[in-house]
């Protein structure tokens, strides 16, 4: 770094609020710089730019470090004659950056000294843009308390950041930290507007020079009356291109002064007729690139890492769905499987007084595997004898048993010739033990009996004959529990008492999940769950949610929550033509029958 400890930057002139002597160098000591506070001010095309370009020019020609925060992209320019870094979030950059490479930009800046324009105006996300200039300057103050190095950081357009009215964000409290603790670390700042009238005053009224180009707005004029002087306020009207009242703690005078041109590309230039050619710029190392490719190629893997996961989760997430609707398939045929068996276990129960239901079906699977004997009518043990005398008896007689272990085994076979699969699709063997509706003979299996004689009557009039008998058998089940009934059953409708038995046939856990929504109100599938007593496991949670959904007792109530909806669902199903009041009352007789209490 040089050891120049001035720089100049513009020379005296006359006029009003001018000095006798015009001409003289007007210098600016480089410590004051780069550890105050400076702001410049002017109307649009007044030449505060011009002003800031020649300060960086004059500490880029000594080797000091700046930070320029460009806001409208006209300080690139400066790469004419400078290998400065230009940052920002186009291709137009020398590298596209984002929060993520905001510590090393601190770290280019204030460790290897290198010069940087941060071009905010090259980000078609403003958020991204604030949030990238609010990391930077975090970044910048936190290394420069460890650092302890002159730095300047040049700040375009400030009154967007601090403003004098209106909330101000991050990035203006951040402004405003370095502008008041930054000087003691060796960070500096200077800002620049076109409307002093619209920033922080705090800010303005704690800088150590000032630099009042051109103003003409009223407001304005009125800001520079109040700082410097009233006689500076109307002269300020009239100045001309470039030239300024420039005011600081230093030489605590004010003067009127012109400032030098810039020498470098002037790219903040207001467009005219004549073409303009852009020079050759100059380019930085490659290394300093590369060092900032690599936190882009990790942040972009980072990135597609995070795709790749979110695409695995929806994948599992559609998986679960699947399979939580498989499960609840699989159960609804089990349930209906066991409504069937049980039918048929009635059946068995009525026709064989002195034999179990369980022993009928394991005695009928025997047989149709061939491990048994098909079961005699009696009772008791039998020999050898009596076996082939009920066997003969049995061939010559002319109307089919439908009393005996046999007449179950016609239903059983008749069911599976009608193409009803069991157990999960098996085939059924023509001419089998089962479908013959006799022992495992070879004469059976061939559909006939010992005799030779056709078996009595077809599996259609066995099947037939079961089902009656099935029917039968509900029938007078239905009976009996009409007698046991209370008067305040028989009072209630069809519905309500539906509704109760769906409930009573729901698994323990599935109804002290109800339960709990019933005690809790809205609460989540895992809650509801893990309060019936299960693990908590996803799966299982949202899979018997889902039985209590479908069926109407709970419903979807938003942000993942479900609720309880009993009385709603018995005025539903009694067509609406019942008031709230009954609809309680109903639900209220459903919940002491069925709804025990959740733990």
């Amino acid at each position: 770094m040089a050891e120049t400890e001035h720089i100049t930057v513009a020379d005296t002139s006359a006029g009003p609020g001018g000095m006798e002597d015009p001409g003289l160098s007007v210098d600016i000591p480089v410590v004051e710089l780069l550890t105050g506070r400076g702001f410049i001010t002017g109307k649009s095309g007044s030449g505060k730019s011009n002003t800031a370009s020649v300060v960086a020019e004059k500490l880029l020609d000594n080797g000091f470090g700046l930070l320029i925060v460009d806001i409208d992209g006209e300080y690139y320019g400066l790469k004419e004659e400078y290998e400065i870094l230009h940052v920002g979030g186009d291709e137009e950059c020398d590298i596209q950056v984002t929060e993520e490479h905001a510590g090393k930009i601190a770290s280019l800046a204030l460790e290897q000294n290198v010069p940087i324009i941060l071009d905010v105006s090259s980000f078609l996300d403003e958020d991204e843009a604030e949030s990238l200039l609010t990391e930077v300057a975090k970044q910048l103050f936190a290394k420069a308390k460890k650092q302890k190095q002159p730095f300047l950081m040049l700040v375009e357009e400030c009154h967007e950041w601090i403003p004098e009215q209106g909330s101000m964000g991050e990035v203006g409290k951040m402004l405003i930290k370095i502008g008041k603790r930054g000087r003691k670390h060796g960070l500096g700042i200077v800002g620049i507007s076109q409307r002093p009238a619209d920033v922080k005053k705090d800010y303005i009224t704690q800088c150590d020079w000032l630099v009042w180009h051109r103003l003409t707005w009223n407001n304005d004029t009125k800001v520079v009356g109040r700082i410097l002087d009233s006689q500076y306020a109307d002269a300020v009207e009239d100045l001309d291109d470039g030239e300024a009242f420039m005011m600081t703690d230093w030489a605590e005078q004010v003067r009127r002064v012109q400032f030098h041109r810039k020498q470098t590309f002037d790219a903040g230039a207001t467009p005219g007729l004549d073409d303009f050619e852009r020079p050759e710029l100059k380019s930085v190392s490659e290394d300093l690139v590369s060092e900032l490719e690599t936190i882009s190629e990790e942040k972009q893997a980072t990135e597609n890492r995070i795709k790749e996961l979110r695409e695995e989760l929806d994948k599992k997430n559609s998986r679960i769905a699947e399979l939580e609707t498989e499960l609840q398939d699989a159960r609804d045929l089990q349930r209906m499987a066991e409504q069937f068996t049980d039918a048929l276990l009635g059946h068995v129960e009525g026709a064989n007084p002195g034999r179990t239901a369980k022993d009928e079906m394991r005695r009928t699977r025997e047989w149709q595997q061939g491990e048994a004997e098909p079961a005699a009518d009696s009772t008791g043990p039998a020999a050898d004898a009596d076996a082939e005398a009920a066997s003969s008896e049995a061939a010559d007689d002319t109307e089919p048993d439908t009393t005996s272990g046999g007449g179950f085994g016609d239903a059983f076979s008749a069911f599976a010739d009608d193409g009803v699969a069991m157990n999960g699709g098996s085939e059924s063997t023509n001419g089998s033990a089962a479908s013959a509706g006799e022992g495992p003979d070879d004469a059976a299996t061939n559909g006939e009996n010992p005799s030779g004689e056709p078996t009595q009557g077809s599996s259609d009039a066995a099947l037939e004959a079961a089902l009656a008998a099935v029917a039968e058998d509900d029938s007078a089940a239905d009976t009996e529990a009409d007698g046991e009934s209370n008067e305040s059953d028989a009072d209630r409708p069809a519905v309500v008492r539906d509704i109760e038995g769906d409930i009573a046939d729901l698994e323990d856990k599935t109804r002290r999940m109800l339960a709990y929504y019933r005690e809790h109100g809205p609460g989540t599938p895992l809650n509801a769950h893990f309060s019936a007593g299960g693990s908590g496991d996803r799966t299982a949670a949202y899979a018997r949610n889902r039985t209590l959904r479908l069926r109407g007792l709970v419903e979807h109530v938003g942000r993942g929550k479900y609720d309880y909806r009993l009385a709603a669902l018995v005025r539903e199903e009694h067509d609406g033509d019942i008031d709230d009041a009954t609809a309680a009352n109903y639900a209220a007789q459903i919940e002491r029958a069925v709804l025990q209490p959740a733990d």
